[in-house]
């Protein structure tokens, strides 16, 4: 085999198991909210998960051919572009607001010192900007995302 086939074909594999590695660990709060709060087997919840996945992965491919046309379309967008408009505009704004508010106003300060390892002055320069700006930004990002500014 000509050595310049095989560096893609190995670098296809790899992808693929990254690809595995991560998609478990992005379904596993799922599988365990699944597996304790509603009494099903790992293996069940897991199944569930994973085919409601490949489900919506499915409506984001086919938002490229089948589904792209008119009919399949909801306020001009297709699956994929609502699933992206959702996750950029909404959820990472969201996500990034939530933890800054957690951090700033109730993760203890103590904790946040020890993990930081700031010295000190790094430290309260850090806890006011994560407190009273980070949240403010992000909610001025948030707002103009999704229209509102």
């Amino acid at each position: 085999m000509n050595r310049f086939v095989a560096i893609p074909r190995l670098a296809a594999i790899l992808l693929v198991f990254a690809a595995w590695t991560s998609s478990i660990s992005l379904v596993e709060p799922a599988v365990a909210w699944l597996v304790e709060n509603r009494g099903l087997k790992r293996t069940h919840a897991a199944a569930w998960i994973g085919f409601g996945c490949w489900l919506l992965g499915l409506g984001t491919v086919f938002s490229f051919n089948l589904w792209s046309g008119e009919a399949y379309q909801f306020g001009g967008k297709t699956i994929f572009d609502l699933l992206d408009f959702v996750t950029t505009n909404i959820m990472l704004p969201v996500g990034g607001l939530a933890m800054a508010l957690f951090t700033g106003w109730f993760a203890s300060r103590r904790m946040s010192e020890s993990e930081l390892g700031l010295p000190d002055r790094w430290f309260r320069i850090w806890w006011f900007v994560v407190r009273f700006i980070t949240p403010v930004g992000v909610l001025i990002i948030f707002l103009h995302a999704i229209g509102v500014l």
